[in-house]
């Protein structure tokens, strides 16, 4: 028999990282705060059917809630005493088939503040307590029903900014990020395993040519974990969206650019260059992608002392940026300040418009791009021509074909980024000591950190101050 000689892995299941006690029945309106077609109030707890059932009256005679089948829907009012407070659908889900994995009823009532906000108060009247933020997703984690990575992932879908961090979000939901850590963690929990039972039983399990075995079986795990923290730089790219700076010298048509793809006048246009004095941001969604895009000062020398501080911000928003558009104006010659913006985006990824292409050129799209070294798009941001050939270039650019997030994982998460890269360096910790003829025992104390690493991901070593952090980011009622 053997058994480990390292700190084991705090668990967090069970409870005990809950600020209240997990028998506690909570309640919070679970919808948006605003006057709509539909609000619903959540109570999760072991006395939800109960407390509701105290309120609730259907129109048909027979059974009360607590009678009930479980995921059953039921007409009838909500009332105090004599009061009646709205028509209302009570919706029954016992657990642990439920969100929570517990006792669960939800109310559909009509979506008047006031109204949610009477039934509401009407529940913790009758023994429910207000469920802090993301209590609701807190006691499904604490619960067992879904992991820690999960669990931000709800927070993700509510967050998500286009159609890519959906997705995303949608497959970590579903458990792509769980099942990849996981299966990298059994791994890894197996050669421990394996060293300790060797350890404690050398007669019968051998360690002859075991390093070399583990060095073969670390590289594929390598390789995983080392993937997924590449991913993450796409994935701040879905979370956050395309971080784009438009540069240009003035007059070169960056406003105009602009506001043909946003759809609207946002930035102010005129035949005077230097119109544009500071940066200018705003938000499109593109193809699924989401711009943030950052229309800048024209770049050029100049002695206005308001155009040098919004020429300055331009560089340094343009040292940040993911994408450069950089915008020439094809009907005059490249000049010093041309030079100048050819220079910034060098080793950058970047897209050159050659712009008022409906005038005539002086200067042509292969000229340009043979001097820029990157893509050129011949536009007319007056007559909005070229604008779908410059959409998809910069869909190809950052996504190469289409994304199945099924089957592809991808990094979304700051905090899941550090574990990984700790797990990375754990695990060439435990490289390096093999090719320094360490011997195995001490192989495990670098496996095991790699292990804990990981755990941190899914919550399976994680602290209670960490725990609350993470659900403080949530809506009330989710």
């Amino acid at each position: 028999m053997w058994s480990f000689h390292h700190r084991a892995p705090f668990y967090v299941r069970g409870g005990s990282m809950q600020s209240r006690k997990t028998t506690d029945t909570i309640a919070a309106i679970a919808t948006a705060m605003s006057n709509s077609g539909i609000g619903i109030i959540r109570v999760s707890g072991s006395e939800s059917i109960g407390i509701v059932s105290r309120i609730f009256k259907s129109k048909k005679e027979g059974k009360t809630l607590l009678q009930v089948p479980s995921h059953t829907v039921h007409y009838g009012v909500i009332q105090d005493g004599d009061e009646v407070l709205d028509e209302v659908l009570v919706l029954v889900m016992k657990g642990p088939h439920s969100y929570t994995a517990e006792d669960t009823v939800e109310i559909d009532c009509h979506g008047g503040v006031m109204v949610m906000k009477k039934i509401l108060e009407t529940v913790i009247k009758y023994g429910a307590k207000p469920a802090e933020p993301g209590e609701f997703t807190k006691r499904a984690f604490l619960n067992g029903r879904i992991d820690l990575s999960q669990a931000e992932a709800v927070i993700d879908v509510i967050q998500a900014k286009n159609e890519y961090a959906v997705k995303s979000s949608v497959s970590q939901l579903k458990g792509s990020v769980s099942r990849k850590v996981r299966e990298i963690r059994d791994n890894i929990l197996y050669q421990v395993a394996y060293i300790e039972s060797a350890l404690d039983d050398p007669e019968h399990i051998s360690l002859v040519g075991y390093s070399e075995a583990l060095l073969k079986t670390l590289e594929p795990i390598v390789k995983d974990v080392d993937k997924m923290i590449r991913s993450a730089d796409n994935g701040r790219v879905v979370a956050e969206g395309v971080k784009t700076v438009i540069l240009g010298k003035p007059n070169a048509g960056k406003s105009s650019l602009m506001n043909v793809l946003l759809g609207q006048e946002r930035a102010i246009v005129t035949e005077i260059a230097g119109t544009t004095r500071d940066t200018l941001e705003e938000q499109i969604q593109l193809h699924g992608i989401s711009l943030n895009i950052i229309d800048t000062a024209g770049i050029r020398d100049t002695e206005d002392v308001v155009e040098k501080i919004g020429v300055l911000r331009a560089r340094n928003v343009a040292d940040e940026a993911d994408l450069i558009i950089y915008v020439v104006d094809g009907s005059r010659i490249l000049d010093e300040n041309d030079e100048m913006i050819i220079d910034l985006i060098q080793d950058r990824k970047a897209i050159v418009i050659l712009n008022k292409s409906d005038l005539a050129m002086l200067i042509s799209k292969e000229e340009l791009a043979e001097k820029t070294r990157h893509q050129v798009i011949a536009v007319s941001a007056k007559e909005e021509t070229g604008i779908d050939e410059l959409e998809q270039a910069i869909r190809a650019m950052f996504y190469a074909g289409e994304i199945d997030f099924n089957d592809e994982i991808m990094i979304t998460n700051v905090r899941h980024k550090t574990a990984l890269i700790d797990t990375k360096e754990s695990l060439a910790m435990v490289q390096e000591g093999i090719f320094n003829g360490m011997p195995e025992d001490f192989l495990t104390i670098d496996l095991m950190n790699a292990f804990e690493a990981l755990g941190t991901i899914i919550g399976e070593a994680v602290g209670e101050d960490l725990i609350n952090e993470i659900f403080s980011e949530f809506c009330m009622g989710k």
